[in-house]
C-alpha cells in the first residue's frame, strides 16, 4: 500500500510539473544560431522539435530550407535534419557533455524558429545495482516521466505548427482584403476616366455642332 501512494504521488507530482509549461523557445536565425544541451549520462535519448514560425507566409518554392546539425561534445556530427521547415527528432547520446544544436539559413531572409529540447534518463539494471537509494518504484516513475514529457512534446510540436497555420490565415485575410480594396479603387478609377472620356466626347460634338 506504501509503495502504491508512492507511485501515485510521484505520477501526479511529474504530471503537473511537465504540464506546467506547454510553451517552446524561439529564435531569429540570420545565418547559424546554436542552443546547448548538457546530457549527465551517456546513453540518454535526446528528443525534440522544430518549427520554423513563417515558412507558409514568406517562403517560395526555390527556398532551401532551414538546416538543423547536432554536434557531440568531442566535436563529431550526431544528428543533421536537412532542408525542412520543421521536423522531430530522437536519437541516443553516445556520451555525456555539453552537445551544441545549430540551425542553419543560407536565405537572405531571417527565419524565427520555434524549438524545443528535452533529454530523458531511465535507470537501468546496471543503475540499480550502483545505488541501493534507486529502487524499482523509481524506475517505473522515470518511465511514466519520459511517457509524459513524449506526451508533452507532442502537444508543443502540433502548437508551434497551429500557431504557424493561424499566422498564415491571418496573412493571406489581410492579403485578400488588400487586393479587393485594391480592385474596387481601380474599378473607381477607370469608370471615373470613362465617365471623363465620355463628357469630353460630347462637349467636343456639341461645339462642333455650334460652329
Amino acid at each position: 500500500m506504501e509503495e502504491r501512494k508512492r507511485c501515485v504521488l510521484g505520477f501526479l507530482l511529474l504530471f503537473f510539473t511537465l504540464l506546467r509549461d506547454l510553451s517552446a523557445l524561439s529564435i531569429t536565425v540570420n545565418d547559424v544560431e546554436c542552443v546547448y544541451e548538457y546530457v549527465l549520462y551517456e546513453g540518454d535519448t535526446i528528443s525534440g522539435n522544430f518549427v520554423v514560425v513563417d515558412h507558409d507566409i514568406f517562403w517560395g518554392s526555390d527556398h532551401p530550407g532551414i538546416d538543423m546539425i547536432v554536434t557531440s561534445p568531442g566535436g563529431n556530427t550526431v544528428h543533421t535534419l536537412k532542408g525542412t521547415s520543421g521536423d522531430k527528432f530522437e536519437f541516443k547520446a553516445p556520451r555525456s557533455g555539453m552537445y551544441k544544436f545549430c540551425f542553419h539559413n543560407s536565405y537572405s531572409t531571417p527565419e524565427t524558429v520555434s524549438f524545443y529540447i528535452h533529454v530523458g534518463h531511465i535507470p537501468n539494471e546496471h543503475d540499480l545495482a550502483k545505488d541501493e537509494h534507486l529502487d524499482p518504484i523509481n524506475v517505473k516513475i522515470a518511465e511514466l516521466r519520459e511517457a509524459l514529457e513524449s506526451v508533452t512534446a507532442e502537444q508543443r510540436y502540433l502548437r508551434a505548427r497551429d500557431y504557424r497555420h493561424r499566422r498564415t490565415n491571418e496573412s493571406t485575410r489581410k492579403r485578400v482584403i488588400f487586393y479587393t480594396v485594391g480592385e474596387y479603387i481601380l474599378l473607381a478609377v477607370a469608370s471615373g476616366l470613362q465617365v471623363a472620356y465620355i463628357r469630353r466626347l460630347f462637349s467636343k460634338s456639341v461645339a462642333y455642332n455650334r460652329v
